[in-house]
């Protein structure tokens, strides 16, 4: 019993290997298809002529001005939160009166609207506001949908800085600016990286808002590239692939380089 208990994590382990890698190997061997291949051999067999057509008609069809606008894109949004939601986070935690602890619940609150539910009144206020069709459009929304789950992940992670350094940082004269600054600044990277590279996938991999707030080529984000591969009877999945492969370079190795600190983050106060 005690082996077999023993050869259980290594068998969830390699099956979630499957499960994960297998996706990644369909998708990058039938972005190397021609597309009339695709229909008539095995989904999962080596293509017998690769080909890198695919990857050459998403460059052609304006892959890098899609690349730049979601890298602005979410730069700006994922710059905003962070700027917004850590003094919004500390004033929760170190705030003592009434009115902050309402600032919170007003957070919370939000993680309970689902953004499909007010896709109406965010596109008619930014046709009101002459926003519709620019980067704006999304820039703004998606920092008001994050801001709920950042504050949240900031906040529960600030709760595990230790009193006593707020105090001492107090006896020593220092301002709340200062304290956020010198203090809370420097032991929330974890929690800012997290949320940052959480915010960022959000964004990036969005297609709702650009696809109902954009309509222009210049200001279309890479999930709409991939949409315009589909045509009225005919679906070019090898160029879809392509674009799929292309567009997650970039945030594989966002994730690669920072899961570490997004882990711990995202963990912050699960003790308590």
């Amino acid at each position: 019993m005690l082996r077999i208990g023993g050869l259980l994590p290594h068998a969830a382990a390699l099956l979630w290997a499957l499960v994960v890698a297998v996706p990644l190997y369909y998708v990058v061997v039938t972005s190397l298809r021609a597309q009339e291949d695709t229909t008539g051999a095995n989904p999962l067999s080596l293509p017998g002529s690769p080909t890198l057509e695919n990857y050459g008609l998403v460059f052609s069809d304006g892959f890098l001005k899609f690349l730049f606008n979601s890298l602005l894109t979410t730069g700006l949004t994922v710059v905003v939160v962070l700027l917004v939601a850590l003094p919004a986070a500390y004033v929760v935690v170190r705030g003592k009166r009434r009115r902050h602890q309402w600032l919170f619940r007003m957070f919370l609150a939000g993680l309970a609207i689902p953004l499909q539910a007010t896709i109406i009144p965010v596109y008619v206020m930014i046709v009101e506001a002459g926003l519709y069709d620019s980067l704006l459009a999304i820039v703004l929304p998606a920092i008001a949908f994050a801001m709920p789950l950042s504050v949240l992940i900031l906040s529960n992670f600030l709760r595990d800085i230790p009193e006593e350094l707020y105090e001492s940082m107090c006896l020593d004269g220092a301002g709340q600016m200062r304290v956020l600054v010198n203090l809370v600044l420097p032991l929330s990277r974890p929690a800012l990286l997290a949320v940052g590279i959480y915010q960022a996938l959000q964004v990036w991999n969005g297609l709702l808002f650009p696809l109902i707030l954009t309509q222009r080529e210049e200001t279309a984000m890479l999930p709409v590239m991939l949409w315009q591969f589909q045509g009225q009877y005919t679906v070019n999945v090898p160029a879809i692939m392509a674009g799929v492969v292309l567009s997650a370079i970039p945030v594989l190795v966002l994730y690669i380089l920072g899961r570490r600190f997004m882990i711990a983050g995202l963990t912050a106060g699960a003790g308590k």
